[in-house]
């Protein structure tokens, strides 16, 4: 990862958004023989959008009919875990999913090496140009399962024009936040919220705590895959949220989506937010913007003034294919180069980071508070048990906000919950 943060500290050096237009990409694929028909799945969010419209265009080719199918996260993964737990075919042939994801669906064994076709198309596609350190968040035991095509993290959003009526300063830190936010007065400046982060599903509580808990020096598991996360840091990571949401947020606060935090920062009802930094470009596009100009991007914040780690890690997102596709492996793969190639990175560039060193000249403006972000955060990690500690976090912690748990209990419910999991699939030996 250290070599990847220092690509990417490059890539951060030139952050101007393209500021010229560019056609779609033909699809270069050889037609195949005879009719076939590729089905996509994915979740949601802009960058995303783009690359399946680039998927799409491969529909155009003769004999070739691309499907592309993208729900919310939680959802489309859902869909991917029941047919990597069914026999038969897979009824997907080309994946989206992130470095855990990606690593829980790679140790189902669901998804198909890429080695070999990586090296076949080397040269081809300029593969070289994707630091090692992507593949690798994609690997497990050599194996590579996925093409990188986003580099992704959570930063710092605030609204420079009510921060300043306010009288408040950007808060580098959540003690500071809270502190801001018992200073905003939300109905004299008609705003919503002053702060914004989503919870509004375990899953959503699940990531933000990993981030605070990595952030105050945490382990989630130990080197044989014993959760070590009920603990100090952990307690301190639980409370701290719950004083954020007190203090920033409340019970309205928690409805929050990804989509509603976006749309509350755009339209300036939301004075600052944490959200992935996939989601900034927007906030320059006066056709979803009603602030152009006046939010600016911070790296996540420390939990407080004691810790050196900021709230947020390095995230992937890859293309990848699955094991059990009866379509043609070789077709499957130049149809995501294409989707992935040099100049469909550069367009990309337009919603999020990417991870083709060439495409670094045309780095967005939000870049360098997400890399600051990778280089400061905690750990990613593709290890497979994760997804079973990623459940059972997501399980429990809610009810420590409805008042159901403590977060004593809490934690120790779901440090029971994934031992118990993880043994059964043999991450922990008896």
């Amino acid at each position: 990862m250290k070599k990847l943060v220092l690509v990417l500290a490059l890539l951060g050096l030139i952050i101007g958004v393209p500021t010229f237009a560019q056609e779609a990409a033909n699809c270069n694929v050889a037609a195949p023989a005879e009719a076939t028909e590729v089905n996509f799945i994915g979740w949601t969010f802009p960058i995303i959008d783009f690359y399946a419209a680039e998927l799409e265009s491969c529909g155009e080719v003769e004999n070739l009919d691309v499907n592309v199918q993208l729900l919310a996260s939680a959802d489309a993964q859902n869909e991917m875990r029941l047919a990597a737990s069914s026999e038969g075919v897979s009824p997907y042939d080309i994946i989206h999913g992130s470095n855990a994801f990606i690593g829980e669906l790679a140790a189902l064994g669901w998804l198909l090496p890429l080695n070999d076709l990586i090296e076949q198309y080397s040269e081809q596609y300029d593969l070289g140009d994707i630091d090692d350190a992507m593949y690798a968040a994609a690997s497990q035991d050599g194996n590579i399962y996925g093409i990188p095509i986003v580099v992704n993290t959570q930063i710092f959003y605030y609204n420079t024009e009510i921060l300043a009526a306010a009288g408040v300063e950007p808060p580098q830190t959540y003690t500071e936040l809270i502190t801001a936010c018992e200073a905003i007065d939300e109905d004299a400046l008609g705003i919503d919220f002053a702060f914004g982060m989503v919870l509004s599903a375990g899953w959503a509580w699940q990531i933000e705590w990993v981030n605070i808990y990595n952030a105050f020096g945490g382990e989630l598991l130990d080197a044989d895959n014993n959760p070590t996360f009920n603990n100090e840091a952990g307690l301190a990571a639980t409370q701290l949220m719950l004083d954020v949401v007190t203090a920033c947020m409340g019970d309205e606060g928690l409805l929050l989506s990804t989509d509603d935090l976006q749309a509350g920062i755009a339209n300036g009802s939301i004075a600052m937010g944490h959200m992935w930094a996939s989601r900034a470009a927007m906030m320059d596009n006066p056709e979803l913007s009603d602030v152009v100009g006046l939010i600016e991007f911070a790296p996540a914040l420390y939990p407080t003034e004691e810790q050196t780690l900021r709230g947020g890690i390095a995230w992937a997102d890859f293309l990848a294919i699955p094991a059990t596709t009866d379509e043609d492996h070789d077709l499957l793969f130049r149809i995501i180069m294409e989707t992935a190639d040099l100049d469909s990175q550069i367009r990309a560039t337009e919603f999020g980071l990417v991870p083709r060193n060439a495409a670094g000249e045309f780095a967005p403006r939000y870049s360098a508070a997400s890399l600051l972000t990778i280089a400061e955060g905690g750990p990613a990690t593709s290890n497979p048990a994760q997804a079973i500690l990623n459940n059972a976090l997501g399980q429990f912690l809610p009810m420590v906000v409805t008042g159901d748990m403590t977060a004593e209990e809490a934690l120790a419910a779901a440090a029971q919950l994934y031992i118990e999991e993880a043994t059964a699939q043999g991450f922990i030996q008896e």
